[in-house]
């Protein structure tokens, strides 16, 4: 008998069919693979085994029962959970309050906190999993991965509902995790396969292929197969999900220019802030410099200190030769530096806003006339955007938040472009969480802004991104810059090159 089975599942939104009909099989005790391009449905489907998404047609069957799942309560009552790619933990109660949050049960009596009670609750879930974290340890004070664990701790209690083994759905849990702390994530989910069915969501074909037993792939809102992963290859995945081969030059390199400016587009010496030292770099107009570094490295916050949202104690930047003070992100904006963060739904975007508004944030000039927004102005340039950088969207008056992460990213990239004035475009991760073909595509305008003149500082979402983007790259090591490594086409450096200047 299945742990789970979704027949025919058919959701419409105004505009937009997100699933056509899908048919997803869980067997017990296997980890299961969902892939596919973003918007092809995948984040409906999960919300709607877990109660958050109500669907048009189809059923969903668990232990081959049929059941209709109408909140998160009533899937945690039927033994399916879900570990959210944005997590849900309230930052400043205790990993044990976290856990059995909403199901303390002899955790509390008469509306008092015991905690001894707590504490052994809270471990019970965490040895499941080989977790050494401290229940009684404030979920702030710990790392994202081990966050993660918590997350996949507190899914675990809805066991106390069920009589069954769980369905434990992980969307995007390595999204923002370091090489190492991956590798203690999938050693707990070939953990958990012991014990439970787990349903593994990432656009990181090789991870997929890595950890999971099968995988099934969506397309356009519809299963369009399924591979066992012994001996599959991530581009037959790739293939199935775009349904055509794929171009080989993931990275467009052959579309990249050689760079001859004679003086840097950008020029820093010195930099210093809370966590980097003396930070000298330079980055010519047209170049792509990337830097990177483990965890803690500096490199993000060195990233924020060029656009003036970390404050700096030493250092001079200068543009084009000239000096520039960046106290403050509207200093950084009218130096002509643009700036797409990791965190893109918290940082990056406005959710509940327009893809017009989200677009027009940062340059309101091209909108105006007068002191005034023009609503006819304004929509030919943001539909002009739209068709340039091929956004999916029914309607540019669309909430962002419905847009798939490879839509949103782009809408965020085209803010910066709208005004054409940008000289400096700061990348930090701008490809996580999206599919190989939103990646590919967000590269190809890369080397575009390359090549129209655009210095840009990219932060990768892996080596192999950094080494396939870049003209140069920047090591750092402990808040320093430890190397710089030529990066010429025809003569890459191995991720082995660059990790040796990393630890």
């Amino acid at each position: 008998m299945n742990a789970l089975e979704v027949r025919g599942l058919v959701k419409h939104y105004p505009g937009v069919k997100a699933l056509d009909g899908v048919d997803l099989v869980v067997r017990p005790n296997e980890v299961l693979g969902l892939a596919g391009e973003n918007g092809a449905g995948k984040s409906t489907l999960l919300k709607a085994l877990v109660g958050l998404v109500s669907p048009d047609q189809g059923q969903i069957f668990v232990r081959g029962q049929a059941v209709k799942l109408r909140n998160v309560v009533d899937a945690a009552n039927h033994g399916i959970g879900m570990v959210f790619q944005e997590q849900s933990l309230v930052p400043n109660l205790t990993a044990a309050e976290n856990i059995v949050l909403g199901s303390e049960g002899a955790g509390v009596r008469r509306g008092i906190y015991r905690w001894n009670e707590m504490r052994r609750l809270a471990q019970e879930q965490l040895d499941k999993i080989g977790s050494p974290i401290d229940p009684l340890a404030r979920t702030d004070t710990l790392t994202f991965a081990e966050r993660q664990m918590v997350e996949i701790a507190k899914v675990l209690r809805i066991e106390q509902r069920s009589q069954h083994p769980p369905v434990i759905i992980l969307d995007e849990p390595t999204s923002v995790l370091e090489s190492k702390e991956i590798e203690t994530l999938f050693a707990q989910i070939r953990r958990l396969r012991e014990f439970a069915s787990v349903v593994f969501v990432s656009h990181r074909l090789d991870e997929v292929l890595d950890v999971c037993d099968r995988v099934t792939v969506l397309r356009s809102g519809q299963s369009v197969g399924e591979v066992a992963t012994a001996g599959a290859v991530p581009r037959e995945l790739h293939r199935m999900m775009i349904g055509s081969t794929g171009s080989d030059d993931h990275y467009h390199e052959n579309a990249a220019t050689p760079v001859t400016a004679d003086q840097p587009r950008l020029s820093v010496r010195g930099l210093s802030g809370k966590s980097f030292h003396d930070v000298d770099l330079d980055v010519a107009a047209g170049e792509i410099l990337a830097i990177v570094g483990v965890h803690g490295s500096g490199r993000e916050d060195v990233c924020r200190a060029l656009f003036g949202a970390e404050p700096t104690t030493a250092g001079e930047i200068r543009m084009d030769g000239t000096k520039v003070d960046l106290p403050s992100t509207r200093a950084a904006c009218a130096a002509g530096i643009g700036y797409v963060p990791a965190e893109r739904k918290i940082e990056g975007m406005v959710g509940s806003m327009s893809v017009a508004d989200n677009m027009t944030l940062a340059k309101q000039k091209p909108r105006l006339t007068g002191p005034f927004v023009a609503p006819k102005k304004q929509a030919a340039l943001v539909d002009s955007w739209i068709k340039r950088l091929s956004i999916r969207t029914p309607r540019r008056d669309t909430a962002i938040g419905r847009l798939s992460g490879g839509n949103q990213q782009k809408v965020v990239l085209a803010r910066w472009l709208i005004g054409g004035d940008v000289k400096l475009l700061l990348l930090d991760h701008p490809t996580r969480g999206l599919d190989i073909g939103a990646r590919s595509e967000v590269y190809r305008l890369m080397r575009e802004l390359a090549s129209s003149g655009v210095a840009t500082v990219l932060l990768a979402d892996s080596l192999e991104e950094a080494i396939g983007m870049a003209d140069r790259i920047l090591v750092m090591n402990d808040g320093r810059v430890a190397a710089e490594v030529a990066c010429p086409s025809g003569g890459k450096p191995s991720p082995l090159d660059l990790v040796k200047e990393m630890v």
